[in-house]
């Protein structure tokens, strides 16, 4: 399986990210690979209804129904389509790690699955107590690297958190700098259950291509 990341790249917003959902389909279709879209809250309601695909939304607040200008409610995105929500990326984690509880609570209270991201073996051991449907390993030093990826600079750190993943009994999914079939494969070997991916494919000048040629290394 594939998790791939819209962030708030151009080519993954508004009316953009419709156009990159359906090619997404078409790939996962062809390949037989699932693939699975994290988009922006404010693009969920019009990707969710313009594709077969899971969509999840990028992240959810702590927060319930009431004063909380700007955030994120998971009855919101869930209401708008949402199957699900990672938490704890890199690029905007939670402060600390009752927050990130919370957050996992308030998703499994109004049904959505959970993703939850981890820097290192620590954090993913510490995370994983919590259950969540999927467990993500990704170094933020080699977020975006396209030359380096986390499978071939730390294959021995993805055994470990496979040996956690496997005792926590979640699947595991990794990223950071994947790029090629080779890195999937490497990743898939190890003991993963799938990737996440998000420039590779995104600032990619034949994303659908780039996103095909992932999907076969889980051939």
């Amino acid at each position: 399986m594939i998790f791939l990341n819209f962030k708030t790249y151009q080519s993954g917003t508004g009316q953009n990210a419709l156009l990159i959902a359906k090619m997404a389909e078409d790939v996962s279709n062809e390949s037989g690979v699932g693939i699975f879209l994290l988009v922006q809250s404010t693009d969920i309601k019009d990707v969710a209804t313009t594709t077969n695909l899971e969509v999840w939304s990028q992240k959810i607040d702590p927060i319930s129904f009431g004063a909380h200008t700007g955030g994120i409610l998971p009855e919101a995105v869930k209401e708008d389509g949402a199957v699900g929500t990672s938490l704890n990326h890199s690029e905007n984690r939670v402060d600390d790690f009752e927050s990130l509880t919370k957050a996992h609570e308030r998703a499994r209270e109004v049904g959505l699955k959970t993703l939850i991201f981890a820097k290192d073996i620590e954090e993913l051991e510490k995370v994983s107590i919590l259950n969540p449907d999927y467990l993500s390993y990704e170094p933020p030093g080699l977020i975006g690297n396209k030359n380096i990826s986390v499978a071939t600079a730390k294959p021995n750190i993805i055994s470990r958190a496979v040996v956690i993943s496997k005792k926590a009994g979640t699947p595991l999914i990794v990223g950071a700098g994947v790029h090629s079939k080779d890195d999937v494969k490497k990743c898939i070997e190890l003991g993963a259950t799938g990737i996440a991916v998000a420039s590779d494919v995104m600032m990619s000048d034949s994303p659908r291509e780039e996103l095909l040629e992932l999907t076969k290394g889980f051939a």
